[in-house]
């Protein structure tokens, strides 16, 4: 983006003025970038699940790779169109951040609770934007732990991210608005380039590798792959003798660097769009509807409804809650501890002794609002590494 745009005012607005140190050569975008870097949110991706649950193989794809992916991706498309790559890199590494763990199914079984219990929706974009929002924080120079405050167009691209781009042609929106009203994935498209080359990087990363993972775990076999050939060559024209991700990936980057610019878009040519939504249609057939991971769901399901299950019920709109949590953390010293950890960074409950902690972050659950602190559950879980919430499940478990 032209930093003489008028738009570009908006992109480097935060919501608070953040420290300066004098020898600082960073620009904003890099500033975002690196205190996404620093968020334990971030380092948590590491053990996030991407498709497959990866504890016992190094060599599947997890959360952090797939964003290291992305942002790989973006820089080459910015770079080549002549845009901010200090922003893209920002919004990669950003994205998604507030994913819960085991992948799209625990986002789908904590949509489910939140629509149950609050009749809320939630959703992996807006999340991730209330985690750098509101629940990340970074020691300042007085060693304070502060929100993370991040620059506009950097929160604009996290939740404007959605890579499930079916229409040839993303165009930046003109007008700057309120993100925290956004109420649904795609509803609207980003405020910069930048942001729209993230969100079709987004689908560009994850479908090749999803195939490549899926072939070293021997979801697919020979005739899958061969009717995945067939696809490609057919759209493609010319005899197709091997699929791989660097292949897709590199013919995608190059059509939609090619294909793009001001007047039509960032987009595909209308033969690789075809191609990238058949590719995409085929990994849905065999692979994240395999029958393999049906178990697997059902074992997120188990987890994620059980530690929910035991948090809420220690609700009580008597102000007993403090004594029940004392009480629980006796059975479930891991689960209740963290929580109790949570609930006095980002509430209300214990004001007293937050005034003597390192926290000066802002405060978000009102813990005398029942519905808010269903909210402080959702989103403890939902910042879980797949492994945590194991070992949770495991401690209500064991007897």
């Amino acid at each position: 983006m032209n930093i003489r745009s008028p738009k570009w005012k908006p992109c480097v607005r935060r919501e608070m003025k953040i420290y300066q140190k004098k020898d600082d050569i960073r620009s904003e975008f890099s500033r975002d970038y690196n205190r996404i870097l620093h968020s334990k949110a971030y380092r948590r991706l590491k053990h996030k699940t991407q498709v497959f649950y990866a504890t016992q193989n190094d060599h599947v794809c997890t959360r952090i790779e797939h964003v290291t992916h992305v942002a790989a991706v973006s820089y080459s498309i910015a770079s080549f169109l002549g845009l901010n790559t200090e922003l893209t890199s920002a919004i990669a590494i950003g994205h998604d951040l507030g994913h819960a763990p085991f992948g799209h199914e625990g986002e789908y079984i904590i949509r489910e609770i939140a629509k149950r219990e609050m009749n809320e929706f939630f959703w992996h974009e807006k999340n991730s934007l209330f985690f750098v929002d509101k629940l990340e924080t970074l020691p300042d120079l007085t060693n304070k732990e502060k929100n993370l405050n991040l620059t506009y167009a950097v929160r604009d691209g996290i939740i404007s991210h959605c890579g499930e781009v079916n229409e040839n042609a993303i165009f930046p929106r003109h007008e700057a608005i309120i993100l925290e009203k956004i109420e649904k994935p795609n509803q609207y498209a980003p405020y910069t380039w930048e942001g729209c080359v993230v969100k079709i990087a987004d689908k560009i990363s994850y479908l090749g590798r999803d195939i490549e993972d899926a072939l070293t775990l021997k979801i697919l076999d020979k005739y899958q792959m061969l009717e995945l050939s067939e696809i490609v060559g057919e759209i493609k024209k010319v005899k197709i003798w091997q699929i791989n991700n660097t292949i897709l990936m590199n013919d995608f980057i190059g059509n939609l660097c090619k294909m793009s610019s001001p007047l039509e878009g960032i987009r595909f040519s209308d033969k690789y769009l075809k191609m990238i939504n058949s590719v995409k249609a085929f990994n849905y057939k065999h692979i994240y509807k395999h029958k393999r991971l049906e178990y697997y769901n059902k074992l997120a399901s188990l987890v994620i409804n059980s530690l929910y299950s035991v948090l809420d019920e220690l609700y009580d709109k008597k102000n007993n809650l403090c004594k029940k949590l004392d009480s629980y953390e006796k059975t479930y010293p891991s689960l209740i501890g963290a929580y109790k950890y949570w609930l006095m960074k980002y509430s209300d409950i214990n004001l007293e002794k937050r005034k003597n902690s390192k926290f000066s972050n802002e405060l978000i659950y009102d813990i005398q609002n029942e519905k808010d602190y269903k909210r402080a559950i959702l989103h403890y879980i939902s910042s879980m590494t797949d492994q945590y919430a194991m070992k949770l499940f495991g401690e209500l478990t064991r007897f």
